[in-house]
C-alpha cells in the first residue's frame, strides 16, 4: 500500500507527464536507436542541408555531355522509365511524365528531415543510346548502383510501427499530399559502400505521386492549384487527427496524434524559405510556381504547430 503521504509526489509526476505528453514531446522508445537509424536519423544539420543537390550532393549529378546507354525499360506503373548505364558505370533509374518533379521535390524534404533516401537529380536534357528511338524526356534520375534492393517493406507491418518518426514519416507525407502509400512503392536497401550509417535502409521509394489532391480511388499529381485546394486537418476527434486525406489507406492516417504532427511540423519548420524554393528549383520548377507550393507547406505547418496546446500559465 502507498502511504498517504506520497500521493501528493505521484501525483505531480503523473500530471508531468500527461503535460510532456500532450506538449508533443518525445515518447519513451519503442525501437533501439541502431534500428531507428534504418529508417530515420536525427538531423543535426537540418538548417545547412542542400536541397538543391539533395544527399549526393554536387560530385555525383548526372552529365549532360555524355551519352547513357539503356540497359532496360521500365513499362510498369504510372510513369515510364528507363535503367541506364552511364560512361564510369554507374546505373540510374529514370523516372520521366508527370511524377518526375514531384518526386525529386518529396525526396529531398524527407531525406532532410532525417529520412533515408536514394541520390536523385532532376536532368532536364541528356543523351542515350540501345534506346526505344525517341529522344529522351527530362527525367528524375536516382543512382541504383550505391545499392542493392533487397524487398519491399509495409506500411501497416515494420519494425517501426508504433514509433514517433514513423508516424512522423506518415505526416511529412500528408502535408506533401502523397495519396498512394502503398507497399509497392517502399523498398529495403542494402547499401553498398560502408560508412557511418547503417547497411540496412527503409525507403520510401517512390513518392511521386503527390503535389497535388488526394482523392479516392486515385489522386493528382504535381498539379499546384489541386495542392493548394487542400488543408492538411479537418478536426482533432478522440485524441487523434482526422486530416484531410480522401484516397486510399485512411486506416493508415487515423493512428495519428496530435503530438505526432507538432513533432514533424517543428521538423519541417526549421527548414528555410531558401531551403524547401531549392528543392523545386532542382526539380526544374518555374520561380512562381515554386513560391505557390512553399507558400501552402508552411500554410500545412502553420496548421500542424497550431495543435500544440498552450502552456499553462502562459500568455
Amino acid at each position: 500500500m502507498i502511504r498517504r503521504a506520497f500521493f501528493p509526489t505521484v501525483v505531480a509526476i503523473a500530471l508531468f507527464l500527461l503535460s510532456s505528453a500532450s506538449r508533443g514531446e518525445a515518447k519513451e522508445p519503442t525501437v533501439d536507436a541502431a534500428r531507428m537509424r534504418e529508417l530515420w536519423e536525427e538531423p543535426s544539420d537540418i538548417r545547412s542541408r542542400d536541397l538543391y543537390y539533395g544527399p549526393g550532393g554536387p560530385r555525383l549529378v548526372p552529365r549532360t555531355d555524355v551519352t547513357y546507354r539503356v540497359v532496360d525499360l521500365d513499362t510498369s506503373g504510372h510513369s515510364r522509365g528507363y535503367d541506364l548505364l552511364d560512361p564510369e558505370g554507374r546505373k540510374w533509374d529514370v523516372k520521366i511524365g508527370d511524377e518526375a518533379q514531384s518526386d525529386l521535390v518529396v525526396s529531398r524534404i524527407l531525406w532532410a528531415i532525417g529520412y533515408r533516401q536514394p541520390i536523385t537529380y532532376y536532368v532536364r536534357e541528356w543523351r542515350m543510346r540501345d534506346g526505344p528511338g525517341w529522344p529522351p524526356s527530362p527525367g528524375r534520375f536516382r543512382l541504383s548502383s550505391d545499392h542493392k534492393v533487397t524487398g519491399e517493406w509495409s506500411w501497416d507491418e515494420n519494425p517501426f510501427r508504433d514509433s514517433r518518426p514513423f508516424h512522423g514519416l506518415i505526416v511529412a507525407n500528408l502535408i506533401l499530399n502523397n495519396w498512394d502509400l502503398t507497399t509497392s512503392n517502399n523498398r529495403t536497401y542494402r547499401m553498398g559502400e560502408p560508412g557511418e550509417g547503417p547497411r540496412r535502409w527503409y525507403v520510401v521509394q517512390d513518392v511521386g505521386g503527390s503535389l497535388g489532391m488526394t482523392r479516392w480511388p486515385i489522386g493528382t499529381r504535381n498539379d499546384i492549384d489541386d495542392f493548394e485546394s487542400e488543408p492538411l486537418i479537418r478536426r482533432v476527434e478522440d485524441g487523434e487527427v482526422r486530416f484531410s486525406y480522401k484516397a486510399r489507406h485512411r486506416g493508415l492516417v487515423k493512428v495519428i496524434t496530435p503530438a505526432d504532427v507538432v513533432w514533424t511540423c517543428r521538423l519541417l519548420d526549421r527548414l528555410s524559405e531558401t531551403q524547401l524554393l531549392d528543392a523545386f528549383r532542382a526539380a526544374g520548377y518555374p520561380p512562381e510556381i515554386r513560391k505557390r507550393y512553399v507558400l501552402k507547406i508552411r500554410e500545412k505547418i502553420r496548421e500542424g504547430l497550431a495543435l500544440e496546446p498552450p502552456v499553462e500559465g502562459g500568455k
